[in-house]
Order: structure tokens, then C-alpha cells, then sequence
């Protein structure tokens, strides 16, 4: 008791800088845990929830912030046990040092990191509004001294780590061998080599590509009634909702998804689609789509309109299955189909890309990216059946143009001798 009533306002004084700690350990956890989700609410939710928000814009900033402030509440701590442990032994109490020395070191780690973190990281939505205030006074405390603080932190680094250079960028090659020498079922190697080739591929594939045409898919002006579906689920599974003025693609539903379908206003389970434009390419396009938390991309021509849509799901199946055609998700036909006397059939909206690469030739160059769009370059009007055209090495015969429809054509690979018409 005489001990405690000697070193009181000094045990009282570390009682705080625990409390401290605690909340800094704690507000660290509780915001760096939050998951993609639980931030999207926030967005949209009261003031404290905004200024979390606005503290994770800056991840770094706060995290230097946090850091500091620990350090300085620990260093201060632990100047108090000391000062503490030193009047003990000039009193002749050696024994009573040790004890000092472990318990404060004890009650630190337990009461100051462990207990606040497994509280934060259990509630981190919130946790993180309740410390959203003070934090955010705290961080806004040390702004003239983050020049500094990251002056020494790059300082550091060169000091400690002179010549670390990033590594290079693995070529496709090296990713397959690690594949083939990580893995010994074989079949499941072939299958991640797919895979790998699909992924690398889509940072070379532009979205006009991949998305669904225009004239393909259905939209709706809200408001959206159950029964103007007619019993059937559109095309990819999106239920796409337009400007309540114009036919142009403004949110979509993913119907998948939805636990209960109201009868009603669909329109207000609708999330907005993003627009990228026509030259994007779908890497682009599924890294927008992941930082929106979107499912649907609406394509953008260079006049501003809507030329098709990329949808999640698209992107997904190019990258797992194998293979993947457009004509077959959006018109569920093959897209290159061999007939018995060596021709090939193929939609209109097949990729010039997908023949060149199937057919092993070499296609002219062009602006076109589809059998359709080729065919109007080459034509200088719209395709019509009967249409025969020599592309390059191929033959193209329009087999059916219809105005509303898909076309179809007989295509043909042109012995390299015969000469071009």
C-alpha cells in the first residue's frame, strides 16, 4: 500500500498511456480491417463513418501517424517504469525491480496491443466510427512533421537496403515453368497454364472484343416490372436498366444474385455501370470493375454512345473456359464451325483476332475487329446475302444478313497461289 501511494501519480500517469496505446493499436487494426464492402457503406453513411473513409484515402500518412504516436506513448511508458524501478533500488528493494519491470511489460502488451486488436478486429466497422473523431485529430497533429518522418523513413531504407532493386517482370515462359515444376498432376498444370495464357491476354484484348453488341442484349426504362421480363432471364443473367430519357445503358441487376425478386421498381436494386471506352482493354476493364465494385461495363464509342456492355461474368468465363467465344455466350452458337467440305461457318460478331488465331494466317491489317465489320470495310455498305468477298487469305460468302439478327458466313482459306480478285 505504501509502495502504491508513493508512486501513484506515476502508476496513475502510465494507467493513461496504456489507455493510449490501446486506442492507437486498436484504431490501427479496426481500419486496415475493414473489408471492401463494410467501406462502400461507409461511404454513404453519417460523418464519423465519412472521416474513416478519409483517413484510408491515405493509408500511408495514417499508418506514419499511428506509428509515431505508439512509439512515443511506449518510450514514455517505459521512462515512467524505469524512473520507478530506480527509486525502488536506491530504496534496498532489488527484489521489487524485477517485478516492476516484468509487470509493466505485461500489462502493456496484453492490455495496451493484444486486448484492443482481438476487440478490433472482431467489431472494426465499429470500432472504427467511435475512434474516427480523435484519430483524425491525431493524424492532423503530426502534419508538419510528416516531411520529416518520411524523409528519415526513405533515408532508412537507402541506408539499410543500398542496392535493393525491384525484381523483373516474370515472362510468360517463367510463369509456366513454375507452374509445371510446382505442380505434378499434369493435367491440372495444363489447365493452370490455360489460365495463365487467358489472364496475360486480357491486357491485349480490347473491349469492343469482348463485349456483347448493342442489338443483343435487352434493356429496360424504369420503371421495371417483373413482368416485363416475360418470364424469362436475360441474356448473361443482368437485367439492365437505361436513362429514364434515352436508350443508353445506366445500371444494371444482377438477377443471380438477388435473394427475392420484387414485383415492383426492380429499378431500385439497380447499381450504376461504369463506362470505359471502346479502346480499353479488358484488363483495364476488370481492374475498374474490381475498385467500383461493379459487375457491368458499359462500352463508350468516340461519340459519347453506348456501343455494348463487358460484363463480370464474360470476363470470367474468357479467363476459365476454354474456349470462350463471344457468339457463344451472347448467341449461344459456336463461333468457327468446320463443315464437312473444309469451310468454316462463322457470326458476324466474331473476332477477326479469334479466326487469325484458330486458322494459324496472317489477316491484312484494319480497323475492324469482327467478320461483320470487315465485311463493311471491304464492302463500303452494308453486307447482304450473296456477298462474296477475298480478304487477305480468306473467302468470305454472306450466307444470311438479316436487318435484326445474326449474320452468318461460309468462310474459306484461299490457297497462297490464287491470286487475289
Amino acid at each position: 500500500m505504501d509502495t502504491i501511494l508513493q508512486f501513484g501519480p506515476l502508476l496513475a500517469a502510465m494507467a493513461v498511456l496504456i489507455c493510449a496505446s490501446a486506442f492507437f493499436s486498436g484504431s490501427e487494426a479496426a481500419l486496415f480491417y475493414l473489408g471492401r464492402e463494410e467501406r462502400q457503406a461507409m461511404q454513404s453513411g453519417g460523418a464519423a463513418q465519412r472521416l474513416v473513409i478519409r483517413l484510408l484515402e491515405r493509408p500511408q500518412r495514417l499508418l506514419t501517424a499511428i506509428l509515431f504516436w505508439n512509439l512515443l506513448i511506449n518510450l514514455t511508458y517505459f521512462a515512467l517504469a524505469s524512473m520507478i524501478g530506480l527509486r525502488l533500488q536506491e530504496q534496498g528493494e532489488k527484489s521489487s525491480v524485477g517485478i516492476v519491470a516484468a509487470s509493466s511489460v505485461l500489462a502493456l502488451i496484453v492490455f495496451g496491443e493484444m486486448l484492443p486488436k482481438m476487440i478490433a478486429v472482431v467489431q472494426p466497422a465499429t470500432v472504427s466510427r467511435v475512434v474516427s473523431v480523435p484519430l483524425t485529430a491525431a493524424v492532423r497533429s503530426v502534419d508538419r512533421l510528416m516531411p520529416l518522418l518520411n524523409g528519415l523513413n526513405v533515408l532508412s531504407r537507402r541506408l539499410l537496403f543500398p542496392r535493393l532493386e525491384p525484381e523483373a517482370y516474370l515472362a510468360l515462359d517463367d510463369l509456366e515453368r513454375a507452374i509445371t515444376l510446382g505442380t505434378a498432376d499434369q493435367v491440372l498444370a495444363r489447365h493452370e497454364r490455360n489460365v495463365l495464357q487467358h489472364v496475360i491476354a486480357l491486357s491485349e484484348v480490347r473491349a469492343e472484343e469482348l463485349m456483347r453488341p448493342r442489338r443483343h442484349y435487352r434493356s429496360f426504362r424504369p420503371p421495371v416490372r417483373m413482368a416485363d421480363l416475360e418470364g424469362e432471364v436475360p441474356s448473361g443473367g443482368y437485367l439492365l436498366v437505361t436513362e429514364p430519357d434515352s436508350d443508353e445503358v445506366a445500371a444494371s441487376i444482377s438477377l443471380r444474385r438477388l435473394i427475392d425478386v420484387p414485383g415492383e421498381h426492380l429499378e431500385q436494386r439497380a447499381k450504376s455501370v461504369i463506362c470505359i471506352p471502346w479502346c480499353a482493354t479488358v484488363a483495364a476493364t476488370l481492374d475498374e470493375l474490381r475498385r467500383q465494385d461493379r459487375h457491368v461495363a458499359a462500352v463508350i464509342n468516340e461519340h459519347g454512345e453506348t456501343q455494348g456492355i463487358v460484363t463480370m461474368d464474360d470476363i470470367m468465363e474468357t479467363v476459365f473456359h476454354h474456349p470462350s467465344s463471344r457468339s457463344e455466350r451472347t448467341l449461344r452458337v459456336p463461333s468457327l464451325m468446320k463443315k464437312a467440305d473444309g469451310s468454316w461457318e462463322v457470326t458476324g460478331i466474331t473476332t477477326l483476332r479469334r479466326i487469325a488465331k484458330r486458322l494459324a494466317v496472317d489477316l491484312p491489317e484494319t480497323h475492324s475487329v469482327t467478320v461483320s465489320g470487315a465485311l463493311q470495310e471491304v464492302l463500303q455498305r452494308l453486307p447482304q446475302a450473296g456477298d462474296v468477298v477475298h480478304w487477305g487469305p480468306l473467302r468470305l460468302t454472306v450466307l444470311a444478313a438479316p436487318a435484326r439478327g445474326t449474320l452468318k458466313a461460309r468462310l474459306e482459306v484461299r490457297p497462297t497461289e490464287e491470286p487475289a480478285k
